[in-house]
């Protein structure tokens, strides 16, 4: 036989106290879940990338610099390598082309970097998914990239069109690989990844050189360095030692784009992993409070008795404490649970949009051991001060229950709206007004549930906004081309002649290095015509800036960056053509949501090169009628490197973000709505626990079942009222506050609080709460009057 362990008197009474208030302590637990589940929802997330991504790196050898040049002799290769501290180099060809992909109408774009037939490379060495490695003997052989693949759905064998240094070639795909360097693997200048149309390839290197005449040359560079290295002082000897060729200027790997990409989400996780989580289990220890408050005093005699028996406070204050930690260890167990199975449902979307070879969930016990330890905290924290109270009475006190409340007129009743309350109005009021801790308490867990229902909501309209604005105010494009080299004018009567183009506005950009002090940054700075109607500067609100005519207009990130306001100067570098240097005033600041950007009059931009009515790329109106044409077309000129059809990157856009906020939002509303019942409930609890003799009375003088409820939900009613619109004020601080952290270089949500988010707020936590009230009011018919009534004061 199984001998059972012996159970201490204090530890029975516990248990059977909990049995008896199992209801409130099941609706505690369930916010401590909640809150315990976020944590280690976005704490796995977050350990689970950390490691892969470490790992990945680790393995495969990814670069620690990365550089970009006109073009460079192979023999610069070994003086790049004798900078001090370098470990590793790899001089590649890298080259941007059009594709033509079976079953896409529009073109896609891929980006060729060679690699040797013979050995891997010594940085960013891929990992070969499927298929084999290229042979040096079959030029039109390439690897390409798994989520084009996939997205695509192509298999090993077949071939894809691609128009390369002018001539269309049929590539053959024989193996599928993935690179520490596009894990996020995203085209230069748009914000969400678009597997569908663009690819990377990686090309035998003889071929890929041959094709683009750079035999015996490099025009890409990647290097390793030794643990402890100067990055910095290495970037600057690059950069003298490129800058002949024609170099782009250097970057450190914590600039490199799909490097920044996941590490902003790293952090962005780690950030909501805590903040969310807290709110949920301070929350949760509100409630603890208030239950426990209550229930130690009903419990007044028994305490008293326990003391005389001998037990000591500390032992008394321990035993109640319990109550607490119990609650709040069920909360943990199905938190862990909980989180641990929607962790494994966000990582599959992580898989989605970050390539690695293998990236699997993983709950730490770190992470387990931190949400019990916090949550823990908190649950003691809530209950000390209850239990503090009530262990402090002296026995003779406590032996008598517990000195009935005053009643009075409240500040309402005495108002012209206190003429219409009625009995039952008179009684909420005058109750609340009997515990106003209480009542703020529940009108703040309320309100939170409020504001985190706003939060999510406030995401789909800050995400329309965006789509608005960028693609419907600033670019007002049907079609967006950008050219392999700039062109001369004679390119804008090429595209002029186009099928189904209606209008063609030209622009410029130039790759630039933007200096401020010790601060730069590399960008590109875009030449606008002053009556762009195509491709307009517009703010976050849509409001269209007019460009000056000289000076530059720059991203408010972008001066935050390099810590500069309007009306100073900056230093510009150019790193293309002469490569000359110039002191330029910023003009103006526009606060855009879309990248770092730096903008300046066309001519002007003419005028700093030197050079002609040269453009880089052009913004085209069409007639939507004849897309298909213009794409065949587009698809065949080699000198097109890219067009971006606004019907496609849009879609993307909502399809990539939606994904992502579908989910998010539907984690919102479930988890507010538990926070809205939790509060409610335990409430509406402790209020019928308070007002059962009250209520029994009123049932016996003849008040029916429906009257009765009246007082009791009527003031979770009340409770709800207020707490909404202190929720809808603190949901748009959360979400100021949420929007200003998640600025980032890439884009910038604006702050969009439309009536609808907070209509869909409020009609959530209402329906929690009525939830919440049904269930009460099942317990207030069923109330036993003869046993209440015999209740000794």
């Amino acid at each position: 036989m199984v001998k059972r362990l012996p159970l201490s008197a204090l530890n029975r009474k516990l248990l059977r106290d909990l049995l008896e208030m199992k209801g409130q302590a099941f609706a505690i637990a369930m916010v401590v879940a909640a809150g315990v589940a976020m944590f280690v929802m976005y704490l796995s997330n977050f350990d689970s990338l950390r490691r892969t991504q470490s790992a990945y790196y680790e393995r495969q050898r990814f670069a620690d610099i990365f550089a970009s040049l006109k073009r460079a002799p192979l023999s610069l290769r070994d003086r790049i390598a004798q900078i001090p501290g370098v470990t590793a180099v790899d001089a590649r060809v890298v080259a941007s082309v059009t594709l033509n992909v079976p079953g896409l109408d529009e073109p896609a774009s891929a980006l060729l970097i060679s690699v040797e037939a013979e050995r891997r490379p010594p940085v960013n060495d891929l990992f070969l998914r499927r298929g084999q490695w290229i042979d040096a003997n079959r030029p039109d052989e390439v690897l390409a990239s798994e989520g084009f693949m996939t997205a695509n759905r192509l298999q090993l064998g077949d071939q894809v069109g691609a128009v390369i240094n002018g001539r269309l070639r049929r590539l053959t795909v024989v193996g599928i690989a993935l690179s520490p360097e596009h894990i996020y693997n995203i085209r230069p200048g748009e914000i969400v990844p678009d597997d569908r149309r663009f690819a990377t390839f990686w090309m035998e290197r003889r071929a890929l050189a041959s094709a683009f005449d750079m035999e015996g040359g490099f025009n890409d560079v990647a290097l390793a360095v030794s643990p402890g290295a100067s990055v910095d002082a290495i970037i600057a000897a690059l950069d003298r030692l490129i800058e002949p060729y024609g170099g782009l200027g250097a970057i450190p790997r914590a600039l490199q784009l799909s490097n920044w990409t996941l590490e902003n989400e790293l952090s962005q996780l780690q950030t909501f992993g805590f903040i969310l989580p807290l709110i949920f289990l301070s929350v949760a220890a509100f409630i603890l409070n208030v239950a426990l408050t209550r229930a130690l005093a009903l419990q007044r005699p028994q305490i008293a008795a326990l003391k005389a028996l001998g037990y000591a406070n500390a032992t008394l204050a321990w035993h109640y404490v319990k109550w607490g930690l119990l609650i709040a260890g069920v909360g943990v167990l199905i938190g862990v649970a909980t989180g641990a199975w929607l962790g494994q449902i966000i990582i599959g979307l992580y898989n989605q949009f970050f390539r690695f070879p293998v990236l699997l969930y993983r709950l730490s016990p770190s992470v387990v051991l931190q949400a019990a330890a916090m949550t823990l905290t908190a649950a003691s924290l809530g209950a000390f001060s209850a239990v503090r109270r009530a262990v402090a009475i002296p026995p003779a006190e406590a032996m008598r229950p517990e000195p009935p409340a005053q009643y009075g007129r409240s500040i309402l009743e005495a108002s012209f709206v206190g003429r219409h309350l009625g009995t039952a109005g008179r009684m909420v009021t005058r109750n609340l007004a009997r515990h106003p801790f209480r009542a703020v308490a529940s009108v703040v867990g309320i309100g939170f549930a409020a504001a985190i229902l706003v939060v999510g909501f406030v995401f789909i309209d800050a995400m329309d906004s965006l789509i608005t604005t960028q693609f419907s105010v600033a670019e007002r494009q049907d079609v967006s081309v950008t050219f392999v080299e700039p062109r001369s004018a004679a390119a804008r009567h090429a595209l002029a002649h186009l099928p189904g183009v209606i209008a063609v506005e030209p622009q410029r950009v130039v790759p630039v290095r933007i200096r401020a002090g010790h601060r730069h940054r590399n960008i590109a700075i875009t030449g606008v015509f002053p009556d762009a109607r195509l491709r307009r500067i517009v703010d976050a609100h849509g409001r269209a800036i007019a460009l000056p005519p000289s000076g530059l207009v720059l991203s408010r990130l972008l001066a935050e960056v390099l810590g500069i306001a309007a009306g100073d100067e900056v230093t510009i570098e150019v790193l293309e053509g002469r490569r000359p240097v110039r002191r330029i005033s910023v003009a103006g600041l526009v606060d855009d949501v879309l990248g770092l950007s730096a903008y300046t009059d066309i001519d002007s931009l003419h005028d700093l090169m030197r050079e002609g009515d040269v453009l880089s790329g052009a913004a085209l109106a069409i007639d939507t009628s004849q897309e298909s044409r213009l794409s065949n077309e587009l698809k065949r000129l080699p000198a097109v490197a890219g067009a971006g059809f606004k019907s496609a990157v849009i879609r993307n856009f909502r399809e990539t973000l939606a994904a992502n906020m579908n989910i998010s939002i539907l984690f919102n509303v479930v988890f507010a709505g538990i926070i809205a019942f939790g509060v409610v409930y335990n409430a509406a609890r402790v209020s019928l626990s308070e007002r059962s003799r009250e209520l029994a009375s009123l049932r016996v003088l003849g008040f029916t079942r429906a009257e009765i409820s009246l007082i009791l939900l009527g003031e979770l009613a009340l409770l709800t009222m207020v707490a909404l619109p202190a929720g809808g004020f603190l949901g748009y601080g959360m979400a100021a506050l949420i929007v200003q952290s998640l600025d980032s270089e890439v884009y910038r949500f604006p702050l969009v609080v439309s009536r609808s988010a907070v209509a869909w707020a409020f009609l959530t936590v209402i329906a929690a709460t009525l939830v919440s009230g049904l269930v009460v009011r099942r317990r207030l018919d069923g109330l036993d009057l003869v046993a209440v009534l015999k209740i000794r004061e």
